[in-house]
């Protein structure tokens, strides 16, 4: 995951903080993932680099969401109820 500097995370957390507190399920998360990737695109033009820049950055979003938030939890759960 490319860590970037700490006052452009304050600048886009502001904006994903307001975003947070609407999304109501699955879906909503869903759809905000998908437009943030259209309207780059729009902004960026369509070509086959700036479409794999999108999949690639939520591919690795995932695997990061992975590493840094479900494994732990994981490992909680095991050490609370045993593995299997």
């Amino acid at each position: 995951m490319p860590y970037i500097p700490e006052n452009r995370r304050e600048f886009f957390d502001n904006f994903l903080r307001q975003c947070a507190g609407h999304v109501q399920n699955e879906g909503e998360l869903n759809y905000c993932f998908y437009k943030l990737a259209t309207l780059l695109i729009e902004k960026t033009g369509e070509s086959y680099a700036n479409l794999s820049m999108c999949s690639s950055a939520m591919e690795h979003a995932k695997l990061e969401w992975y590493r840094k938030r479900l494994a732990p939890y994981e490992d909680r759960k095991i050490a609370e109820h045993g593995d299997i």
